[in-house]
């Protein structure tokens, strides 16, 4: 499907238009989401004009995190990449931006690809390393799950190096099932019915 003719199923509507009573931050193109330790962020899906930020996104993440993002051991996340991140199409394949509340810092990253009938879409999600024992990563991920099961898709899959046990762990907390990844031991794959898991997450 083309970006002209795609409709944005996952693209977000703020649920606040205007400068929020005693909040000195204009929110209307990101949702406030709070974590269970209090912390506060914005998730909106990313545009072409974020390219600088989520560059300097990535230089704050560690070498093992872009490893266990993109399951590969890049020294950096390069302009290739950083365009295919951006450049998205809001149907098939969106990338979520986590921000800190001054609505400019990058803080996490989540894309979800989606197949043509969005039976299985793959998400993968990363955090800045400063930012992490906060909750966010639950907090992030179960907005995402909420959104991919809202846009139509009917199951999630994240493929984890083994030796994620972080991410692997929230991910089976949270409902994802874990088996090997076939045809390569290194890796797990973890798979989140959403069509029968009704309102779970």
């Amino acid at each position: 499907m083309s970006d002209q003719t795609a409709k944005p199923t996952l693209s977000l509507k703020s649920k606040k238009s205007e400068q929020e009573p005693g909040h000195d931050l204009i929110v209307s193109k990101s949702i406030p989401l709070t974590t269970r330790t209090g912390f506060e962020f914005h998730v909106r899906p990313v545009s072409p004009s974020d390219e600088e930020a989520l560059a300097a996104f990535f230089d704050h993440v560690t070498r093992d995190d872009l490893r266990f993002r993109f399951l590969s051991p890049i020294p950096e996340v390069g302009k290739e990449l950083l365009s295919y991140l951006i450049n998205v199409d809001h149907d098939h394949k969106e990338d979520f931006l986590a921000l800190d509340i001054d609505d400019k810092t990058i803080i996490a990253s989540a894309m979800i690809g989606a197949n043509e009938d969005k039976s299985v879409a793959e998400v993968a999600i990363v955090v800045r390393s400063d930012y992490k024992k906060r909750g966010m990563s639950w907090t992030f991920l179960e907005y995402v799950v909420s959104e991919a099961r809202r846009s139509g898709i009917k199951k999630l899959q994240s493929i984890e190096s083994r030796e994620n046990h972080a991410a692997i762990e929230l991910e089976r907390e949270m409902g994802f099932t874990a088996k090997s990844y076939p045809g390569d031991a290194t890796l797990m794959l973890l798979e989140f019915d959403l069509a029968a898991s009704g309102s779970k997450a």
